[in-house]
């Protein structure tokens, strides 16, 4: 199974400088982890408990068919009003 991560830099002071969240997507879950390969890590280990969880309640983890991803900019001024 293959599963897309959306990496996105902590700005949050509770943590430590440095983390990243990790998002996959196509399963709504969330971690975070220090550095990428820390998120990357939390990722994974949180995908594994969640497809066993859901085998062990007989059900079956979805399958992500597609994923595009983008940026998108607004103008500042919006920000400014």
């Amino acid at each position: 199974m293959t599963f897309s991560i959306v990496y996105e830099r902590v700005d949050d002071p509770s943590l430590p400088s440095g983390y990243y969240y990790a998002h996959i997507p196509a399963l709504d879950l969330t971690t975070h982890g220090p550095g990428l390969d820390g998120a990357k890590a939390a990722a994974l280990d949180l995908l594994k408990l969640w497809i066993e969880e859901k085998r062990e309640h007989g059900e079956t983890a979805p399958v992500e068919l597609e994923a595009v991803f983008s940026k998108i900019e607004i103008d500042d001024a919006i920000f400014s009003a």
